[in-house]
């Protein structure tokens, strides 16, 4: 192992902990798997928002998206105002030669992250952007200077046609172990069908660039993360502050400084990651970041564990949200009236959203607290309760002292908006809605 790392991260698109190795028995993910086998997983590492550019820009600036100024979606006219200091620029800074391949969805325009190169591939698919990637580790063989390379797949997100074009790699419907959040349909059968269809092919693309790690020698000397933006398209998971939206995969694997096959259970935010990999490089961190390093996690050293982490939701002009998380209790505080799930057009077009009927549209309480250890599935909200007043009224506290500290817009009334955002979100719900599955 060298003294300085290669970097190496991968990061997928609406994954959440739908692996095997986080205990989902119907996905097939063998060379994802291995990483688990070869290093550390997180078993509770929890992205700050359940959207892609917000969380994305969380993990590569170090702070809360509010902090960032990146609260929505680039697609939806959002971009991450250049006054933060990216890993790539920080990394750079620090002796790395940096590259980026694939998917980005933090800015319009991807220079603008700080990559000394941006290759060029012909989709962000990862059939793609996976040879790609194999090509550059081949080349780099005789190199000394450190890499930091960031891998972004487009999959596992939904397209307009849903995950139907992967059913065929995917197993049976009847063979799906559904999540227990979820009313098991047909519908939602033939969903996850399609979206472990849709794993499996990601994760033989995770596989071709592992493989050429080894064979161009820089597997002990590499530094690799797996991890994802967010939850999964279904409804409780991607756009809420529920577990499933925000509890993401992370994977760690360093030869000769992290153990193998280790297990975390402490609370990670997706923000300690920034740190976590400037530390690995023997980097100094801005001290304007908001995470904060768990590199003693992977190598041993001394590590005080968070007590809460936090995350927010702004993408939904109509929906945000704040919550706070603690390893028993979640209290979550909706600052706008309206149903219970607002439902992003990804979802509203699934064939999940066909069969499990009406009840997410009874209106949204302005407060959730709920007890995770005996109701993990977030169903029975206890705000209000007399007998657990002191529990809420103290996390609300945090709740307000997180948003003071780090000077969440929110306290300053409504979040401004991109003066074009409504209209890109009602030419995506047009493009979107044609396009619902009917009975079948």
């Amino acid at each position: 192992m060298r003294e300085r790392p290669n970097i190496l991260v991968i990061i997928v698109h609406d994954l959440g902990t739908r692996l095997a190795c986080y205990g989902t028995r119907s996905v097939t993910s063998p060379n994802i798997d291995r990483l688990a086998i070869e290093g550390v997983r997180f078993a509770n590492h929890f992205s700050t928002a359940p959207y892609c550019s917000p969380s994305r820009g969380a993990i590569f600036t170090g702070k809360y998206p509010h902090a960032n100024g990146l609260l929505g979606l680039v697609n939806l006219g959002w971009d991450l105002p250049p006054c933060n200091r990216t890993l790539a620029q920080v990394l750079g800074q620090a002796g790395y030669e940096t590259f980026l391949f694939g998917l980005q969805h933090e800015v319009n325009h991807p220079e603008r992250l700080g990559f000394q190169r941006v290759e060029t591939c012909r989709s962000s698919c990862c059939d793609d952007v996976a040879p790609a990637v194999a090509r550059f580790l081949y080349a780099r063989e005789k190199s000394e200077a450190p890499f930091y390379v960031r891998v972004g797949f487009s999959e596992t997100h939904r397209t307009a046609d849903g995950y139907q074009a992967f059913e065929k790699g995917g197993p049976r419907p009847s063979e799906i172990e559904l999540p227990p959040f979820l009313k098991d349909t047909p519908g939602a059968r033939r969903d996850f069908a399609g979206l472990h269809g849709c794993i499996r092919r990601m994760d033989a693309a995770v596989g071709a660039v592992l493989a050429a790690l080894d064979a161009s020698g820089q597997t002990d000397n590499t530094l690799v993360v797996f991890t994802t933006d967010h939850g999964m398209a279904f409804p409780r998971a991607k756009a809420t502050l529920y577990d499933p939206g925000l509890n993401t995969a992370l994977l760690v694997r360093w030869p000769g400084a992290a153990p193998r096959g280790g297990v975390r259970t402490e609370l990670l935010s997706n923000i300690d990651l920034f740190s976590t990999l400037v530390d690995a490089a023997n980097a100094r961190v801005p001290p304007d970041v908001d995470g904060r390093s768990f590199l003693g996690l992977l190598t041993g050293a001394p590590y005080a564990p968070r007590e809460m982490v936090f995350a927010e939701k702004n993408t939904s002009p109509n929906d945000i949200k704040r919550c706070v998380r603690s390893s028993r209790w979640k209290y979550i505080r909706n600052f706008d009236d309206g149903p219970a799930l607002l439902l992003p057009t990804d979802i509203e077009a699934s064939l999940t959203r066909r069969d499990m009927g009406e009840d997410h549209l009874l209106p949204r309480p302005a407060v959730e607290l709920y007890d995770l250890e005996s109701d993990p599935n977030e169903r029975d909200n206890l705000a209000g309760k007399r007998e657990i007043r002191a529990v809420e009224q103290a996390l609300s506290d945090t709740l307000d002292a997180w948003m003071e500290r780090t000077h969440d817009p929110i306290l300053r009334g409504t979040v401004p908006r991109p003066p074009e955002e409504a209209e890109l979100l009602r030419r995506a719900r047009v493009r979107y809605k044609p396009r619902i599955p009917g009975p079948r």
